[in-house]
């Protein structure tokens, strides 16, 4: 049987794992459930999905030519009520054409989970915790916004 933490863990690097391999649908969808905090407000899966397609830079591969590098996390489990939230840091890695690998953007994932049926699902994710912001013009059509001040 594998542990809420694990679940949990597996839910945030299944999304980078999405994100990465340029299935955005896929990546909605574990949002199903879910709100996201973004810098124009909280939207649901649908509209989330619409925001990848229309400002991530797919490529001839079929994918952003990234690598989410999801690191630091901290989960905190209470199993009696079926909560869960991890908060983790990020690092997006990208290498385009004959140009090097580099970081693209670092911050942070701050999510919650609910227990329906016996599996955790997402139900919160503040994704708007840009906090290093670097040459995105490779994998964004928008410019990501900084994160709120602290």
């Amino acid at each position: 049987m594998v542990s809420s933490e694990v679940e949990i863990a597996n839910l945030v690097y299944r999304y980078a794992e999405c994100i990465d391999g340029g299935d955005f649908e896929a990546a909605a969808d574990l949002f199903a459930h879910a709100r996201i905090k973004t810098a124009i407000g909280e939207l649901g899966s649908a509209e989330v999905l619409t925001m990848w397609r229309d400002s991530i830079i797919v490529y001839e591969d079929g994918t952003p030519r990234t690598k989410h590098v999801i690191t630091n996390p901290i989960i905190e489990v209470d199993e009696t009520a079926g909560r869960g939230a991890c908060r983790t840091y990020y690092t997006v890695m990208q290498q385009v054409g004959d140009g090097a690998l580099q970081p693209v953007i670092c911050g942070r994932y701050h999510d919650r989970f609910e227990r329906v049926d016996g599996h955790w699902r997402f139900a919160y994710r503040d994704y708007s915790l840009h906090d290093l912001p670097g040459d995105m013009s490779r994998h964004s059509r928008n410019r990501a916004p900084r994160a709120e001040s602290r």
